[in-house]
């Protein structure tokens, strides 16, 4: 079983944040449940493509943390998946409420370092992170205005 982009970032968004292992854990019950196994592959694709930002517990996103989080993204529109109602009930961790200023400056860094990655080597697609831009500046306190002026330069 795969998990949408928008229902990872629904499953952490039902909690605010959550490690990278828990949301594992997360897509593997909720896998069971359907008789299944969950392919935790695309994780990886949801960070890459801002459904979810990871951070570390030193950005000042969550506090009390001393653990790597993710958090939905400027991309995702979180879904549900069947069954995720019951997470909070099977997990015993509180909710949290990410700094959602702090964790626009996250994304702003990751972003302005995709951009120049892009802009220098060539090798982001510089559509995807002019779109991204747009959802970033909605999503979170940044302005983005002098790179996205820049991607869409080299565009």
């Amino acid at each position: 079983m795969e998990l949408s982009r928008d229902e990872l970032a629904g499953v952490v968004d039902l909690f605010g944040a959550l490690p990278p292992a828990d949301l594992v854990s997360a897509g593997e019950e909720l896998a069971y449940k359907r008789g299944t196994s969950f392919d935790g592959d695309n994780i990886d694709d949801a960070i890459t493509t801002y459904h979810l930002v990871r951070f570390g517990p030193d950005a000042g996103v969550v506090e009390g943390t001393d653990e790597p989080l993710l958090a939905a993204g400027p991309a995702a529109f979180p879904v549900l998946p069947d069954g995720a109602e019951d997470l909070p009930h099977i997990f015993d961790r509180e909710p949290v409420t990410p700094d959602r200023a702090a964790l626009g400056t996250v994304v702003e860094e990751r972003f302005r370092t995709d951009a120049a990655r892009a802009l220098g080597d060539g090798t982001g697609d510089i559509d995807r992170l002019l779109d991204t831009s747009y959802d970033i500046e909605t999503w979170a306190p940044v302005d983005l205005g002098d790179i996205r002026d820049r991607l869409d330069a080299a565009d």
